[in-house]
């Protein structure tokens, strides 16, 4: 975007700036809620994929069908008990994400304690990241709640920075440079 962009292309840049920061305020007030919505979020793509999945098996004329159709079942079932049971469906994702966070964390100490052929600095940084991981995913497992709550916090966080810079670049015109052949030297 540049500063010729038609004045209506900023305006919405700006509204969904300003609409992705009140959502950041609403999810830093309600951080259930926010884990609620993204488990029915959830629920209802696995339930479209479930769908789509079982249609084209149906039509599929090679390959695995009955596969397809399978899995567009388990979809479809996934989806459904988390929209029936939203609140039990968020607690067992966090539970999970708590055993992901166990793992990676294991998996940095051992390539930590284990790599000698690294930089001093590089094993310590592994190490550090691997014991607040692994800390950190004992407070998850412990109490879901404060899963959930970081999560909440985490989204919040992403969604406020998003709608800085939405709002920033519809206001300016310009584009805030992104990847690393977009920053000019």
């Amino acid at each position: 975007m540049n500063d010729t962009s038609p004045g209506w292309k900023r305006g919405v840049l700006v509204g969904l700036g300003v609409l992705a920061i009140i959502f950041s305020i609403l999810v830093f007030i309600h951080p259930g809620m926010t884990v609620v919505t993204l488990v029915y979020i959830m629920g209802i793509t696995l339930i479209i994929v479930g769908l789509e999945k079982i249609i084209s098996g149906i039509f599929e004329r090679r390959g695995s069908k009955w596969g397809t159709v399978g899995l567009g079942v388990l979809a479809l079932i996934f989806g459904s008990l988390a929209m029936v049971f939203p609140i039990s469906t968020g607690v067992f994702v966090i539970v999970m994400l708590g055993v992901g966070l166990l793992f990676a964390g294991i998996s940095h100490l051992v390539y930590g304690f284990g790599n000698k052929g690294s930089p001093a600095w590089a094993r310590g940084f592994s190490i550090g990241a691997g014991a607040l991981a692994v800390i950190l995913s004992f407070l998850v497992m412990g109490s879901p709640y404060a899963g959930a709550l970081a999560v909440s916090v985490f989204v919040g966080i992403a969604l406020l920075i998003i709608g800085i810079e939405i709002t920033i670049v519809g206001i300016t015109g310009k584009r805030i440079p992104m990847t690393p052949s977009d920053i000019r030297r």
